[in-house]
């Protein structure tokens, strides 16, 4: 087992020579942030990922934001499919090279088309759900409902604040938002997977969070009850390139 070095860090912000699959935009983005103890992030995890720390220290993400202008490499965006409300839960991860990246607990979103694909080509955890998000004056009012646990719903009110400097590596804020590398796992095959994307780094600001919801963290299996984020900042957004999904070599 290896841990990420700060060079590993930085090595995957860089651009892979492979061929682009698909074309997204992340916009609007909330990032709030919880610790968590590591040990029980790492019971969660399926063989061959580690849990990611920061100066010894664990965290749980909760991220809700507009996914836009989807489309394949050769194909335009299609009305109606290409635009959807997107949140995931997440933690941060490595395997056993030290390659740093993102393993999502629950992806929820309002699309079922791209649900479906998500699950199947990916092997990612997307929910269908309802969802829907609404700004005035720059206040973001989103909500979502999983379509499998109607009874419960996450609201988050929020928007951005003041613009702060980029992240410098090896800082809190670099360590959350520089993630370029996503895990999956095919419980068929019993196989780790790794995908990657590319982007600019995100443009951050303050967060002024007036409302949020943690019940997506509780769906996930961690109970957080009431205690805010220790962590909280806003983009609004960037340009993705996605490549295609690989298995993980043990």
């Amino acid at each position: 087992m290896n841990s990420p070095t700060l060079d590993d860090r930085q090595q995957v912000c860089q651009r892979p020579g492979d061929s682009v699959v698909m074309y997204q935009k992340w916009k609007d983005l909330l990032f709030l942030h919880w610790e968590v103890a590591p040990e029980e992030i790492q019971s969660t995890l399926p063989d061959g990922l580690n849990v990611d720390l920061h100066e010894g220290k664990a965290y749980l993400g909760l991220v809700p934001f507009y996914m836009c202008d989807i489309r394949p490499r050769f194909l335009p965006t299609v009305p109606g499919i290409s635009n959807f409300l997107e949140m995931n839960v997440r933690t941060y991860v490595h395997d056993r090279h030290g390659n740093p990246g993102v393993w999502f607990y629950s992806l929820d979103a309002n699309q079922a088309l791209a649900v479906a694909l998500a699950r199947r080509l990916f092997h990612l955890p997307y929910f269908r759900a309802a969802m829907t998000a609404s700004q005035d004056s720059g206040m973001i009012d989103y909500s979502c409902q999983r379509r499998s646990d109607p009874e419960k719903g996450s609201r988050f009110r929020y928007r951005a604040g003041a613009k702060i400097d980029a992240p410098l590596p090896g800082s809190l804020e670099y360590f959350l938002l520089e993630r370029y590398l996503l895990f999956a796992h095919d419980k068929t095959k019993e196989q780790l997977l790794c995908g990657q994307v590319h982007h600019t780094p995100y443009p951050v600001h303050e967060a002024e969070v007036e409302t949020f919801s943690p019940v997506a963290l509780s769906q996930a299996g961690f109970i957080i009850g009431q205690d805010p984020p220790v962590h909280a900042a806003f983009s609004p957004g960037v340009s993705v390139e996605i490549f295609g999904i690989k298995k993980v070599n043990p």
